[in-house]
């Protein structure tokens, strides 16, 4: 078993963040391999910038996303850059803001979900799309326990902001639980 997940968007979105998140959740199972990657360069001050997190229960040799299983893009840029690079069994979850409207690839579960409205008026805070994000992405990690990713996020998270993120993620699971019904 292998797992690649990529998590994309605007630099200051805090995919990065949640990719750590993600891989540190994925380290609670000793079973696990697990490597993260990141891209942040120029990209933190608003272009595209990613996050990867591969985990396995083999040793992984080579550390970055080849083909992702999940993608998460946070913004059209992002979607466009990323979009091809998925399984055939891939799931792809976009922030409805731009809706992803050329985005018709038959092989890709699609999702077009409302992240950054979510984290905005639910949680009040558009900084933890991230988060909401994180939340959608556990629907789909069957391997990584929910309360692993809580654990990890209330380590990793700024102090003080524990109780919005940690709100944030359980927005995003019941958001996908809601698209679902």
């Amino acid at each position: 078993m292998r797992k690649e997940i990529r998590l994309s968007g605007a630099g200051g979105q805090g995919m990065i963040l949640a990719g750590i998140i993600l891989a540190e959740a994925s380290l609670f199972d000793p079973e696990l391999y697990v490597v993260q990657t990141q891209s942040y360069g120029p990209e933190s001050r608003g272009g595209a910038s990613r996050a990867e997190v591969i985990f396995s229960n083999e040793p992984i040799d080579y550390p970055k996303v080849v083909k992702a299983d999940i993608l998460v893009c946070l913004t059209e840029e992002s979607l466009e850059k990323y979009g091809e690079e998925v399984t055939d069994e891939g799931v792809v979850i976009a922030d409805d803001s731009f809706g992803g409207g050329y985005y018709h690839p038959e092989r890709a579960n699609f999702y077009s979900l409302p992240i950054i409205t979510t984290a905005r008026e639910e949680i009040g805070l558009e900084v933890t799309a991230n988060m909401v994000a994180l939340g959608v992405v556990d629907s789909f990690l069957p391997e990584i326990d929910s309360s692993c990713l809580e654990r990890a996020i209330e380590r990793r998270v700024p102090q003080g902001t524990e109780e919005k993120n940690l709100a944030a993620f359980q927005a995003g699971q019941e958001l996908l639980a809601n698209v679902i019904e």
